[in-house]
């Protein structure tokens, strides 16, 4: 290990940077096509009408009294909108096809009704599985299960999850003793229904699939379909998606009876994000991005804060970079192992504050309590993957902030923010109040071998990343300037690297 270089030996105006200054400005105009945001939207045959909607108070509604001491004890009064307009009709054994925004409350809009239908057909270990409940991620699943435990806590249920990167055999053993409510990433539920002996799924009343969108995005159309084959075909289905794709009407289409209910609760509003989100961007050329981003998280030490980055190397290089020069953060990536995961996701959540560096991994359905500020350091190829990573903060009605960081050449993107409802107003930073320690930061990776070797791997798949992006006109990994991305990574000259970027993906 190299000896370390103390970057916090600078002036303290540098150390402490003011707010951002929040400047008022109009994004461009220009029209796109909207094709390219969304692939096709169904019609709400809902009509919703607030004076025709159910009571709001969890007091008053319909469910057995272990369910309400179970909702009183987790803290729950009030259900939200999605809440309010999905559980009865779900109660009724409605199909239902669900758009709402993360954050607005839908994992109790399906629990609720689930566990309410096992409680009334009082199902027992000897009957099986009778309700299943689909989710993108691992990470995501075993929040679903937490809640679900929550919910549980005085019904006689037995509920499971079963997740890649768990152990198979214990899993199999526990849905063979019979497991009534299953919580399951689509990959290894697949391999249950398949291949596991005694695993009893005939007796399943309703079938719950959660983030379809995402689902399908990261390429389980192909599982989703067998699990939906197999399944028994007499069930309740409700299916809930962020974005309405041609892709999810496909999968609604073989997975929902005809004539499902479609709740939109989001069509009215004027924006796609939540209303307690302040939003803002910084322009900042490429060799100014880490100085930047260091001097930000060493003013939010105190708070609580999420930062996005394309790549799981890019991660784990910020991630060692930031730890070695005692801010100290957090890591979630795909290349961690399952455990290691799962046990961050935890930790982070149960955090006052605290910095958190991750991938999209993190983006989607997870609900980490009091997040202060989302920073997109690399921003995401697709409105709608913004959209999803800015609802990690200002949850269910609360208070946040977001920051996206935008070379001069990407200020295109706005427009399709623009056409996305999303409001944004520019940030600018004081440029005298930004910690300029790159030459510190150019000796510690000199020296320092392993990190040297970390770095190099992070702005390699920085690039890679960038070129694999969809919208070439404004992220265009040729128009780069190397020299200064290098220095954003800590190298004075850029390094040499075996880089086919046209060719990555």
């Amino acid at each position: 290990m190299g000896n370390k270089v103390d970057l916090k030996k600078r002036k303290r105006s540098d150390a402490q940077a003011t707010e951002p200054v929040v400047k008022k400005t109009k994004t461009d105009d220009t029209d796109i096509d909207a094709s390219t945001l969304n692939d096709a939207t169904a019609d709400d045959t809902t009509g919703y009408n607030p004076e025709q909607a159910v009571d709001l108070a969890f007091a008053n509604l319909d469910v057995c009294d272990k369910t309400k001491q179970a909702i009183t004890e987790m803290g729950f009064t009030t259900m939200t909108e999605v809440q309010g307009r999905t559980i009865p009709p779900l109660m009724a054994g409605r199909d239902v096809l669900g758009a709402a925004k993360t954050g607005s409350g839908k994992t109790l809009a399906f629990l609720i009704p689930a566990i309410e239908m096992l409680y009334r057909l009082k199902f027992k270990p000897r009957n099986g599985t009778g309700v299943v409940i689909v989710s993108p991620t691992r990470e995501l699943a075993l929040q679903i299960f937490g809640v679900a435990k929550e919910l549980l806590a005085h019904h006689q249920h037995t509920f499971g999850i079963v997740i890649g990167g768990a152990n198979r055999r214990a899993e199999a053993e526990k849905l063979v003793k019979g497991v009534n409510l299953l919580v399951a990433t689509p990959g290894r539920l697949l391999d249950h229904l398949q291949n596991t002996r005694g695993f009893v799924f005939k007796n399943l009343k309703a079938l719950v699939i959660d983030e379809a969108d995402r689902i399908l995005e990261i390429g389980f159309e192909e599982e989703m379909a067998q699990i939906i084959k197999i399944l028994p075909k007499e069930r309740q289905t409700m299916l809930f998606s962020a974005t309405q794709t041609t892709k999810v009407s496909d999968l609604a289409r073989i997975s929902l009876k005809k004539g499902p209910l479609y709740i939109n609760v989001d069509e009215r509003k004027d924006t796609s994000t939540a209303e307690g989100l302040e939003q803002g961007y910084v322009v900042c050329e490429s060799d100014k991005r880490f100085l930047l981003l260091f001097t930000f998280l060493r003013k939010n030490l105190k708070k609580k804060v999420i930062v996005f980055f394309s790549s799981c190397n890019s991660v784990k290089y910020h991630a060692e970079l930031m730890n070695y020069i005692d801010v100290p953060v957090l890591e979630l990536h795909g290349k961690q192992k399952q455990q290691k995961r799962t046990t961050t996701f935890f930790e982070f959540c149960n955090a006052d504050k605290g910095i958190l560096l991750c991938t999209d991994v993190a983006a989607r359905g997870l609900d980490i309590p009091s997040v202060d500020w989302i920073v997109q350091f690399d921003p995401p190829d697709d409105p709608r993957d913004y959209i999803h990573r800015v609802g990690r903060t200002a949850r269910g009605g609360g208070k946040g902030k977001s920051l996206l960081f935008l070379l001069p050449s990407e200020l295109g993107f706005l427009r399709y923010l623009k056409h996305a409802r999303v409001p944004l107003n520019e940030y600018q930073f004081p440029s005298n109040k930004i910690a300029n320690v790159q030459s510190q930061l150019e000796k510690l990776v000199e020296k320092n071998y392993y990190l040297h070797q970390s770095a190099k791997d992070g702005y390699r798949s920085y690039l890679q990343a960038y070129a694999s992006f969809g919208l070439k006109k404004i992220f265009d990994v040729n128009s780069l300037d190397l020299a200064k991305v290098a220095k954003s990574f800590g190298f004075s000259v850029p390094p040499r690297i075996n880089l086919a970027i046209q060719s990555s993906k």
